[in-house]
């Protein structure tokens, strides 16, 4: 680079693609998916989901990152330029998804160093010997329980982002996306030989078709698909602003949505199975995670150590790949705004965030914490950025911008799609998000 403030990019497509399918796989395409699909129909549930989500790709995920391209800038400096260039009020709208992205960094710092004392935890046996599962949960979810975990988290955190987007952001996804899949094939290999796991299979891909009758189907599959995708008007923005003019965000938004979907799918083969294999409930909801799959290990014998071992470096992966894109919307923010070096910017975002994280040290508050940004801010973001991209830019400019890198121009029908129906989709994600107490 240039100078200290020179901008920064994905030195190629497959970059941002591994990228942006980190932001999207996280750690509830493993308990949520699931238990989500088990809950509603099994094989049924899929068919709304993949609707969903092959609508939402090609609205959402495919203007966000088109918008990052366009602005060269994360959310706050996109809309910005958007509404200042077309006489439009609320210029600093962008600030929204900004803390959406700061906020829920935060909270997931914590969870994160959850995930790194189960994952030291299952490398020392303390996780498969623990008398009781619960406990050993409970002794880190209470007030200031994980303290030196949360720490650790936030510097692997600052490792992992002090180099910047092609030096160290890109090379992290390089490898823990990979890796995340490669894991999580060899469970799922293991689990197919467990006796009872039949039962699993068939709960899970023989439709239950009555559910589709259930309006509840089909909101939280598109809550799942909306989520999952990372449409919040800031993640997908900010990778976007790293891309290329000559890649092909269509094709990169398709490949986004199906290695996601790939993730969620194969996370369940491994979770469902695994539960009824050894009578647990298949809808057992966010304690999955830290309190079901632990006690499963337990019941393994000697491969439960290794299992342990295994899942919880997956989930690790998963974790590692979507914080770093997390914070790196209001570290650019930081960067650009008061151009500062990129290590400089890590460090205030990071140190901010602790000390709120300090805050959230409790299951209880870190719980409301998350609900309330994915409620309100995360929905209300996509939807602002949807609005700047399809109201505030011209039809040329945004049909121009979602066709850069292909051969072919993107159709006004896509484009009205996502002007119409999409921001009409976002507006309902915020409704009924709100009635419903969530949905994501």
């Amino acid at each position: 680079m240039s100078n200290e403030h020179s901008r920064d990019s994905f030195s190629n497509r497959i970059g941002f693609i591994m990228a942006c399918i980190g932001s999207a796989v996280g750690m509830a395409n493993v308990w949520a998916f699931p238990y989500r699909t088990a809950m509603y129909g099994g094989a049924a549930y899929l068919i709304p989901y993949l609707i969903c989500v092959v609508f939402l790709w090609r609205t959402g995920t495919i203007s966000e990152t088109a918008f990052g391209r366009w602005a060269k800038t994360g959310p706050h400096g996109a809309m910005k330029k958007a509404l200042t260039e077309n006489n439009k009020p609320f210029k600093h709208m962008g600030i929204i998804p900004v803390i959406s992205s700061f906020a829920i960094a935060t909270g997931y710092a914590v969870i994160m160093g959850w995930v790194i004392r189960y994952l030291v935890g299952a490398v020392t046996g303390a996780v498969v010997n623990a008398e009781s599962v619960g406990d050993y949960f409970g002794a880190i979810c209470g007030p200031l329980g994980s303290v030196p975990w949360h720490i650790a988290a936030l510097v692997v955190t600052v490792l992992m982002m002090v180099g910047g987007i092609s030096k160290s952001v890109e090379k992290i996804n390089k490898v823990m996306i990979p890796l995340f899949f490669v894991l999580f094939v060899i469970m799922a290999v293991y689990v197919f030989t467990l006796p009872g796991s039949g039962t699993g299979y068939s709960y899970l891909f023989i439709p239950r078709w009555e559910f589709l009758a259930q309006p509840k189907t089909w909101v939280f599959a598109l809550g799942q698909a909306f989520f999952s995708l990372s449409l919040a008007g800031n993640g997908t923005v900010i990778y976007g602003s790293y891309l290329g003019r000559d890649v092909d965000a269509v094709s990169s938004a398709r490949n986004i949505a199906i290695f996601d979907t790939i993730a969620a799918l194969l996370a369940a083969c491994v979770v469902i199975p695994a539960i009824f294999a050894f009578g647990m409930d298949p809808a057992s909801g966010p304690p999955l995670m830290f309190i079901t799959l632990p006690a499963i290990f337990q019941s393994m014998g000697g491969f439960g150590y290794i299992f342990s071992i295994i899942f919880f470096l997956a989930i690790f992966s998963a974790a590692a790949s979507s914080i770093v894109n997390l914070y790196e919307t209001p570290i650019e923010m930081v960067q650009e705004t008061f151009k500062l070096p990129r290590k400089l910017a890590v460090a205030i975002i990071i140190i901010l965030s602790g000390l709120i994280g300090l805050v959230l040290e409790n299951a209880d508050y870190i719980g409301t914490w998350m609900d309330v940004m994915s409620i309100y801010l995360c929905p209300l973001g996509a939807l602002l950025a949807a609005y700047c991209f399809y109201w505030v830019l011209d039809k040329k400019t945004a049909i121009r911008e979602m066709s850069l890198g292909r051969s072919t121009p993107v159709s006004e029908f896509i484009y009205n799609l996502g002007k119409y129906a999409y921001c009409i989709v976002a507006i309902i994600v915020i409704v009924l998000g709100i009635a419903l107490g969530g949905i994501g």
